[in-house]
């Protein structure tokens, strides 16, 4: 496999993620319009589960990046008559392709793609990893607190069922941070250590609020909105107890009136649409990195 695909935050020493960041930061301000030296590199988009943010940070970084950009759509492909993954992917390599980005809802599906050549960047696979969108959480904890040693992350809600919890913890701890986890007791995970919500948003920098991914099996029986997001969710009550500089995160898309109430998802203390912005400058730096260019 290519070594500047990017699958896992497992992939990346502190030192690599901290390059990442750092690249990040400057197409936000002295390398803005800064392109690839290859010309037209050609990417394809290769979408299993429905996307908003990452598909569209991805073709948006990749278009100022002066990409040649394919969305793949698996339901007018030949997936329909049986293809393999491996094919589709192996397809795209050998027709010119010089990376390819996908999501997938099997766990780790890139294990299947250890002969394809060129650069894979995972937007995500099953509950498993979802590096990019963890970079883009660390850029915007980075932005605002300067440093990881120390930091109190509370990650609250659907555990179990997230790939945004795995990748931040993995990624989170190698920094130097202080990572805990909260939610119903149904969606715990093992080896991700619980605190008592109310006292983590005393104690936490960052709170960081996870939807209920129905679309993986998650439910909670009998449950109304109101009664999950006044057991489990950000209400005025937990706001109140936040500290003073502390941020509300959140990868999106927000269940308003469930993990959070509606008018708190841009309250003074919210970064969740700042986190959207952040991830097109971090698609930006992981495709550069894809095409084997050294760290600005």
């Amino acid at each position: 496999m290519n070594k500047n695909s990017l699958l896992s935050m497992q992939d990346l020493s502190a030192e690599q993620i901290l390059s990442i960041l750092g690249d990040a930061k400057s197409f936000n301000s002295s390398h803005k319009d800064w392109q690839l030296p290859k010309h037209n590199a050609l990417v394809a988009n290769l979408f299993f589960e429905a996307s908003t943010r990452t598909h569209f940070s991805f073709e948006s970084a990749e278009y100022q990046l002066g990409c040649k950009v394919a969305d793949f759509n698996a339901s007018t492909s030949s997936v329909t008559k049986g293809e393999s993954l491996y094919d589709t992917v192996k397809t795209f390599e050998a027709i010119g392709y010089d990376a390819v980005v996908i999501r997938h809802p099997k766990d780790e599906y890139f294990k299947e793609l250890e002969n394809i050549n060129i650069p894979i960047l995972n937007a995500g696979d099953g509950a498993g990893n979802h590096p990019t969108q963890c970079l883009l959480d660390l850029l915007t904890m980075y932005n605002e607190f300067k440093d990881f040693k120390g930091l109190n992350v509370v990650i609250a809600g659907d555990i179990q069922h997230s790939r945004v919890a795995a990748s931040n913890k993995q990624a989170l701890e190698k920094l130097g941070a202080n990572v805990f986890f909260a939610g119903p007791e149904e969606w715990q995970r093992e080896g991700y250590p619980t605190m008592d919500f109310d006292e983590a948003c005393k104690w936490a920098d960052v709170v960081m609020m996870l939807r209920i991914q129905r679309e993986r099996g998650a439910s909670l029986a009998n449950m109304s909105d109101e009664e999950y997001l006044e057991k489990y969710g950000l209400n005025d009550r937990r706001y109140q107890m936040m500290k003073e500089n502390a941020i509300i995160m959140h990868p999106a898309p927000v269940n308003r009136g469930v993990e959070i109430a509606n008018h708190l998802v841009e309250a003074k203390k919210s970064r969740i649409f700042e986190q959207m912005s952040n991830g097109v400058l971090v698609r930006k730096a992981v495709i550069k990195r894809a095409f084997g260019y050294e760290p600005f």
